[in-house]
């Protein structure tokens, strides 16, 4: 098993790269399309605008390699929303692997935006990313924008309003939440990726 952490200049990676260590794989951190593309598994990490993640990836001229991968690829918080079409952070146009936008979370009495702390995960479709452990708990979240419940909603949370929590369509995944802070919820999903 050959596993990278894409080097998208996400704040997460190294508590990333330390739950994948507890779990037994050592994951390498890269920004080589070389590397990328003879990876088993591609993780997408990321903390940070929407815009400026698109932006490191041109600039590492990314995109495409990413589009193309068929191996299994897992988007974290940032990274999962940058597999989508289109963000309202920054009126961005994203990787459009999977048909659904990122849309600026509501706020509203007692609803703080950004949404940060835990919330319950609720598994709403079948998928083995979410088997046994991973299909319902909490996770912790540290965002402001998300994706809405969309046909490849996997899994869903609330805040205010129901948001997709996992997404999936094919080899690619997405999770908002950070799996490296969500204790045996988080550890299961990063589990089940790993055996995909």
């Amino acid at each position: 098993m050959s596993v990278v952490l894409v080097d998208s200049g996400g704040a997460n990676i190294g508590s990333l790269r330390y739950a994948l260590q507890r779990l037994g794989v050592d994951a390498q951190m890269t920004e080589e399309a070389t590397a990328i593309r003879a990876a088993t598994h591609v993780i997408l990490p990321g903390v940070g605008a929407a815009a400026a993640g698109m932006a490191r990836l041109r600039e590492l001229a990314l995109v495409d390699v990413l589009r193309a991968l068929t191996q299994p690829v897992l988007g974290v918080c940032l990274g999962m929303q940058l597999l989508c079409t289109h963000s309202d952070e920054g009126d961005v146009d994203c990787l459009g692997i999977i048909d659904a936008p990122v849309r600026r979370m509501p706020g509203g009495e007692g609803l703080r935006v950004p949404h940060m702390g835990w919330n319950r995960v609720q598994a709403c479709a079948p998928d083995p990313l979410l088997q046994a452990d991973a299909a319902d708990g909490w996770a912790y979240f540290v965002h402001g924008y998300a994706v809405p419940e969309c046909g490849a909603t996997l899994a869903t949370s609330e805040h205010g309003v129901a948001f997709s929590a996992v997404i999936g369509h094919g080899n690619f995944f997405g999770v908002q939440y950070h799996p490296e802070r969500s204790a045996e919820l988080g550890a299961a999903v990063l589990r089940n990726f790993l055996a995909l």
